[in-house]
């Protein structure tokens, strides 16, 4: 009799222990998906928006090109497409519409820097830039260039679509 009653509370204690790694596991899970992939590799904030002002330092004025790719002349997506792979070390899709389907959406209010954002510019048209700091975005703009823009300017904020965060 006393043999089952250490089994049966060994088993309930089996059992508590796996509940609660479980519930621990899905809680960290969750917080973790949160987290950019830039996080999860330990690339701080500081070091990101360093490469970002860095590349906007090295493009900055070069004009709009649909589809360009080069210093010629680029694109948004193309912009964003450049700036990842050759200063994050990271490949997306070529497209806007590619590019919004990637990563988890986050609020707004909760960018952190290298979240993509990303603005409806017209009935089909969409527009992407790459989140910096304090409201602040860098991307391919048709009538500036390569630059960096407010949230808060009327135009992209009445625009404002999503964000994204790889």
């Amino acid at each position: 009799m006393l043999d089952k009653m250490r089994i049966s509370s060994v088993l309930v204690l089996i059992a508590s222990l796996i509940v609660g790694c479980g519930s621990l596991k899905e809680k960290n899970s969750g917080d973790y998906a949160q987290l950019s992939l830039f996080e999860k590799r330990g690339i701080s904030s500081e070091s990101l928006k360093n490469k970002l002002y860095d590349q906007f330092q090295e493009w900055q004025g070069v004009r709009y090109q649909l589809g360009g790719l080069s210093k010629r002349g680029v694109d948004c997506s193309g912009f964003v497409y450049i700036t990842y792979k050759s200063r994050l070390g990271v490949r997306l899709p070529r497209t806007t519409k590619m590019q919004s389907k990637l990563g988890k959406e986050v609020n707004q209010r909760n960018l952190k820097t290298g979240d993509l954002v990303f603005f409806k510019t017209g009935k089909a048209t969409r527009h992407v830039g790459i989140y910096l700091e304090n409201n602040q975005f860098l991307h391919a703009s048709l009538s500036q260039g390569v630059t960096i823009s407010h949230l808060d300017n009327t135009y992209w904020k009445s625009n404002y679509w999503k964000s994204v965060r790889i």
